[in-house]
């Protein structure tokens, strides 16, 4: 009888983020990652709050996020995940390169918790392809998926 082969799921904590990601306040847009596996799936989490400076325009006495944010927020979680899942020594980078089937379902406001959870649809060298789902309480609020390119820092090559 097959035994199920069993995947360790790991976290990201900001600091590790941080490593990962170029991106800082008010930009980072990923305060944890949760249930990483290898670079096939994880759920990034964002906790909106009204102190972020979009909603001084976005919209006064309506705070609404603006949904680029969210589809930034997939992205960040995304390229932590491919960096995380590199074995190169050398500094990486994460350029976002598509982005397709965006759709947007509900408004994300102050005191959401939103989660990315996003799921590889492939990988080709240096190139990664996603699928995310953003939820607010379960519910889906925003969804697309995403391409990205990961090189060296600072670097047009693949290794």
């Amino acid at each position: 009888m097959d035994q199920p082969v069993m995947t360790e799921l790991t976290t990201v904590d900001i600091q590790k983020l941080l490593d990962f990601l170029p991106h800082r306040y008010p930009f980072l847009l990923v305060d944890r990652i949760i249930d990483c596996n290898a670079d096939e799936s994880c759920i990034g989490i964002k906790n909106v709050t009204i102190n972020e400076p979009q909603f001084q325009g976005h919209f006064p006495g309506k705070p609404i996020m603006p949904g680029v944010l969210l589809v930034e927020g997939m992205a960040q979680t995304a390229g932590a995940l491919c960096v995380q899942a590199s074995k190169s020594k050398r500094p990486r980078i994460v350029y976002f390169m598509t982005i397709d089937k965006v759709k947007f379902r509900k408004p994300v406001v102050p005191g959401d918790r939103v989660e990315f959870h996003m799921k590889k649809l492939n990988r080709r060298r240096n190139m990664w392809w996603y699928r995310g789902e953003a939820k607010v309480d379960g519910q889906v609020v925003c969804e697309a998926e995403l391409g990205a390119m990961m090189v060296a820092d600072g670097q047009d090559d693949d290794e």
